[in-house]
């Protein structure tokens, strides 16, 4: 199952990070991130509706988006895991590195993105099996880093999230230092007048799928 899940990420390397209260606005977003070409899509546990909002994202898109891949991101505890790994999730995302979480990932055989800052914590994922890494906060980091430390570890995949714009240049900067995808949060879920404009948005998958796959100009 991860393997199948890891190439789909590699032919579809754009991963939307998104979280609102609100079920409608959640499907909404999910919706436009669909219609842009997204199909691997990272829901996070950052508020109280989170695990209802998740159940129902869930039930949503198995009715009608068979073919996306959603996952829970902000994975802080081993009960969190537990929790979104019984309810469905196809893939878990946290901003840190923690044994407890691996070994709950590995006994149910899901793929987990930890999230590392350091090459010490970088081994430390490795060195426990795990070969997809998130780089976070990826602002911080910058593509200079991940180009820097890329030939020390030449059998792990990258993804930031924070600091990714949806620019050309800068994705293409990020994929020429070694990344295999990219998160995207705030800068991805455009506004207008204070509501989220679904068509920019929708727009903006289509443009970053097309620049990260170097189909686009």
């Amino acid at each position: 199952m991860n393997e199948q899940l890891l190439e789909k990420i590699l032919n579809n390397p754009v991963i939307p990070v998104f979280y609102d209260d609100d079920l409608q606005t959640c499907i909404a977003i999910l919706k436009s991130c669909y219609a842009g070409g997204i199909r691997v899509f990272e829901f996070v546990n950052r508020g109280r509706e989170a695990k209802a909002n998740f159940k129902a994202l869930l039930a949503y898109k198995e009715e009608h988006f068979p073919d996306l891949s959603l996952g829970i991101g902000t994975i802080m505890n081993p009960d969190d895991a537990e929790r979104f790994i019984d309810l469905g999730t196809d893939f878990l995302v946290s901003p840190i590195f923690n044994e407890s979480i691996a070994a709950v990932a590995q006994k149910n055989n899901i793929l987990w993105i930890p999230g590392c800052m350091t090459p010490s914590e970088i081994a430390a994922a490795n060195l426990a099996g795990f070969t997809y890494i998130k780089l976070f906060p990826g602002d911080t980091l910058g593509p200079g880093f991940l180009k820097s430390i890329r030939p020390v570890f030449p059998n792990i995949r990258f993804m930031p999230t924070g600091g990714v714009e949806c620019a050309a240049d800068n994705i293409k900067t990020w994929f020429e230092a070694g990344v295999s995808s990219v998160g995207l949060g705030s800068k991805l879920f455009s506004k207008k007048d204070g509501q989220y404009d679904l068509a920019q948005i929708e727009n903006n998958c289509r443009n970053l799928l097309a620049w990260a796959t170097k189909k686009g100009t």
